[in-house]
């Protein structure tokens, strides 16, 4: 029977595999069991339930299914012979979105305890186990495993098929060791979308005997988790200008902010308000008032990046203040648009104006709209399809090709990743566009530049739509 502590702040429940003899190799916290627990009791996890009946890895999935069944929050699932920084376990689980993912490395060098894994567009998308192969892995997964509240049912239907399986010896000498890789695998080609938390310098691994306890308790002194934390609040897949030009510096002021106990919400009603100043200077129409302007406009840009980065690094992001973002964002562009039409003087110019507003509404109609259809596909799939894989089968078919194909491949390019970022003319490089060529040239040339340059993205990136729909 599973021992259980319980905390009343947080809906999540944690299942801590104890059932192997490396839950029990000491280190200066007690048992590595100890340890783990003390760490899962300084995250918001409500209900840290121990399984250590040592029934053979059908009792162990049977007791994570019984759990799913029951649960009505997030449960996450973690073995208790891991050695991690906490930092690395709070990625996943003191992560706002509370949904499905997996801790991965992208360190893909061969070591017991580490199966291969594929992350494509942050998602893994092939799961390997001693019995399940993976072509081409590019990452590793690192033992903990948190299924959202969504998924929860085919977690436990998931874990219940693997125990009939292991059981009846079809998945071949597999032990409990592996509980939590063979639930990843059955997640992943089940169809659900899991997130790849990756720990990056961070480190977290497995262990199987005292003298690779002790090297990996030693290993976690060598990182120091406050900078590792303030890196991963600052994005790795944002646009060119965002990443070289303005997150190079408003990382420096995360701390600050998050001392002075501002919230992202505060920067971001700040932000609007920079932009406000801002459309008001070029409306003035002269040189100063639009190099005043296109100064105020890149602050403003920073600040809408840095709430961002305060938002990942305090983890009080959320759907609602993405929105609230995202709905900024237009706000401030489009009185900047306005601003720059009262400036340049002349009534034709509003057409123009209006032209480059309409458009990037489109543009942004056509991302939302395409983002719903595929989050109401996947549900209408979730509900009338079976696995999309079977558990039985021992290698990876899930590439993509054609289009499709080269488009991933493209992106393994470090030139031809920014080159795709570039040409979708993202909010930075609109930002951009728009400071400089304000400042060089007037709004005329502002606006022409924004539908030429806006054009061509919205092409590309119907194109693109099109061609992942027909798959």
């Amino acid at each position: 029977m599973p021992d259980s502590l319980i905390r009343e702040s947080t809906t999540t429940s944690a299942v801590l595999l104890a059932t192997t003899p490396a839950s029990k190799f000491v280190c200066a916290d007690g048992t590595l069991l100890d340890r783990v627990s003390d760490q899962l009791a300084s995250l918001p996890i409500r209900e840290i339930l121990i399984l250590n009946a040592g029934g053979g890895l059908g009792a162990d999935l049977r007791g994570v299914a019984k759990v799913a069944r029951t649960a009505t929050g997030v449960v996450a699932v973690l073995p208790a012979d891991l050695v991690a920084h906490t930092e690395a376990l709070a990625l996943l689980l003191d992560h706002p979105a509370r949904d499905t993912g997996a801790l991965v490395s992208h360190d893909v060098s061969a070591a017991p305890l580490r199966p291969p894994v594929r992350v494509e567009h942050g998602r893994i998308v092939a799961a390997g186990s001693s019995f399940h192969v993976v072509p081409e892995a590019n990452a590793s997964f690192r033992g903990v495993l948190q299924a959202g509240e969504a998924d929860l049912a085919a977690l436990a239907d998931i874990a219940e098929e693997l125990a009939e399986l292991a059981d009846t010896g079809k998945l071949g000498p597999v032990t409990p060791v592996e509980t939590v890789d063979l639930l990843l695998v059955g997640l992943v080609r089940s169809g659900v979308k899991v997130r790849a938390a990756a720990i990056g310098p961070l480190h977290a691994d497995r262990v199987t005997g005292q003298l690779d306890t002790d090297a990996a308790v030693s290993r976690l002194d060598e990182v120091d988790e406050a900078k590792v934390r303030l890196d991963t609040s600052v994005k790795s897949e944002d646009g060119f200008f965002a990443t070289f030009l303005v997150s190079t510096w408003t990382r420096h002021l995360i701390r600050p902010a998050a001392l002075l106990k501002l919230t992202p919400n505060t920067v971001t009603g700040i932000s609007i308000g920079l932009a406000t100043l801002s459309a008001v200077w070029f409306s003035a129409g002269t040189l100063p008032g639009r190099l005043a302007g296109a100064a105020l406009l890149y602050l403003s840009f920073a600040l809408d990046c840095l709430d961002g980065q305060l938002a990942r690094y305090t983890r009080t992001f959320s759907p609602l203040g993405a929105w609230a973002d995202g709905m900024a964002d237009r706000l401030k562009e489009y009185l900047v648009y306005v601003g720059l039409a009262f400036g340049y003087g002349e009534a034709g110019i509003w057409y123009l104006a209006v032209a480059a507003m309409i458009l990037q509404v489109v543009r942004h109609s056509v991302d939302f709209a395409y983002a719903g259809s595929v989050a109401d596909s996947a549900r209408i799939g979730a509900l009338w399809g079976r696995p999309a894989r079977s558990l039985l089968e021992p290698a990876d078919a899930g590439r993509a090709h054609g289009v499709l194909g080269l488009a991933q491949r493209m992106e393994r390019g470090t030139a031809a990743r920014w080159l795709k970022k570039i040409i979708v003319l993202p909010i930075g490089e609109r930002m951009a566009l728009i400071a400089v060529t304000a400042v060089g040239w007037n709004a005329r040339v502002t606006f022409l530049s924004l539908l030429c340059w806006g054009g061509v993205a919205a092409l590309y990136q119907l194109a693109g739509r099109i061609v992942r729909s027909a798959r």
